[in-house]
């Protein structure tokens, strides 16, 4: 037998449809997993900006305690404000002491920290973004103020962060 061998063009130079989708499909896999990690570690970020913020609240307030004796209610303390006492029993005063030169305020909506005290005691509560965190103060099943029994937390939601007056639960 012989064999015929068929002379033509050389195969074609390029990709197939199939080649095409393929790789574009595995992108949009290793895109999908990048910018999921990235929206994580965004929600992380956030949470442990709150955390930093509750507790320089918390230096705060246990330096105003030192000076006062009591801890200032949820009125006195204005979060467009710098956190201050005088120190002066009669008015007017210019003598006054900064604890904090201005109240931090939510990462997300920019509100400032849900506080709670009644002079002898304070709470200070945040949401967290992070479902996965279990660190020390954190309650993923939400935590409820003690004087209304609320658990809202401004504009996030739950309250799952907490930070409180050692003399409190």
């Amino acid at each position: 037998m012989r064999s015929i061998r068929i002379q033509g063009k050389g195969a074609t130079k390029g990709f197939t449809f199939l080649e095409l989708m393929l790789v574009i499909v595995i992108l949009g896999v290793l895109a999908a997993l990048i910018s999921g990690n990235f929206v994580t570690s965004l929600k992380k970020g956030r949470d442990a900006r709150r955390k930093t913020d509750l507790d320089q609240i918390q230096k705060s307030l246990e330096l105003y305690y030192e000076d006062k004796r009591a801890y200032p209610t949820p009125a006195a303390v204005n979060p467009k404000l710098p956190f201050q006492a005088s120190f002066c029993e009669t008015n007017p005063c210019n003598t006054t002491k900064v604890y904090m030169q201005r109240m931090p305020g939510d990462p997300t909506s920019g509100n400032t920290y849900d506080y709670e005290s009644d002079g002898t005691y304070y709470k200070l509560y945040s949401c967290m973004e992070n479902n996965l965190d279990q660190g020390p103060g954190v309650d993923q099943s939400g935590y409820q103020y003690e004087s209304s029994g609320a658990t809202s937390c401004g504009d996030c939601g739950v309250c799952k962060y907490k930070v409180t007056s050692s003399n409190s639960q």
